[in-house]
């Protein structure tokens, strides 16, 4: 059994089908998942500051930008939300999407954008584009865009669930349809629809993003998925290590 498979059976045998059941294997994972997630966009993002809010709902002593702080409450608040929606067996549909990233970004828009006409919870208007190679639909094509990616993901056989996880944040962030926060929303979704489909969720970790941008890049040049695949069955081993090797010492 490799340690993929490992850390599939582990959470598997969690048997997570509530949102109670859910919060308990989340519990030790939630403030790193918001940590590593955050710090990817936002280097002024610290363990210390994420612990702090999750935690305590504030800061002492803090000097930094206030943006941060925005990001690191959105992140507790999109958790909770993240919550719920798998209590409520909610479909990851457009809906869903804005609202993920609509709670993500709330109170985090500059004037620039605002100024625009851009607003948290809404597809972009202009053409706000990602990566060394400048991907991102135009606008006016994001709903259609989108609504044909989750169409394709309509009935995923369980044992296709990280495969289909993978082709969802490669085509997303190809897609980039947000003016702010495409990369937060969309490793949050990617989780959403592992676990809906009784899969772990993933933390990408920070000091791994230019693995992470470079498995993003041969979707974007070649349409090439396996690269992110196997970058997402290694970061799931990394995420899951300490169990796997708790299961590991008592075989």
């Amino acid at each position: 059994m490799t340690r993929y498979q490992k850390a599939l059976t582990l959470w598997q045998n969690k048997k997570v089908t509530t949102e109670a059941h859910l919060a308990e294997a989340l519990n030790s994972h939630r403030i790193a998942f918001a940590f590593h997630s955050g710090k990817i966009e936002n280097a002024s993002i610290t363990y210390h500051d994420t612990r702090e809010i999750f935690e305590h709902d504030g800061v002492t002593s803090y000097t930094g930008n206030l943006r941060t702080l925005f990001e690191i409450r959105n992140a507790k608040e999109a958790h909770e939300l993240f919550l719920r929606a798998f209590g409520e067996r909610r479909p990851m549909d457009e809906a869903f999407l804005k609202e993920l990233q609509l709670q993500l970004t709330h109170g985090t828009y500059d004037t620039r954008r605002w100024q625009l006409g851009e607003r948290p919870g809404q597809y972009k208007l202009h053409d706000y584009v990602t990566g060394r190679n400048e991907v991102g639909a135009p606008p006016e094509d994001v709903e259609e865009e989108m609504t044909e990616l989750l169409e394709e993901l309509q009935d995923i056989a369980p044992e296709h669930a990280l495969t289909a996880a993978a082709y969802f944040h490669a085509k997303f962030e190809n897609i980039h349809p947000f003016a702010d926060s495409n990369g937060r929303a969309g490793r949050l979704a990617m989780n959403y629809l592992l676990v809906l489909h009784g899969h772990p969720p993933i933390i990408i970790h920070e000091e791994d993003r230019k693995k992470y941008y470079a498995a993003l890049d041969a979707w974007d040049t070649g349409q090439d998925l396996a690269p992110l695949l196997d970058f997402l069955m290694a970061q799931t081993e990394k995420t899951w290590e300490k169990q796997i090797a708790r299961i590991d010492r008592h075989v």
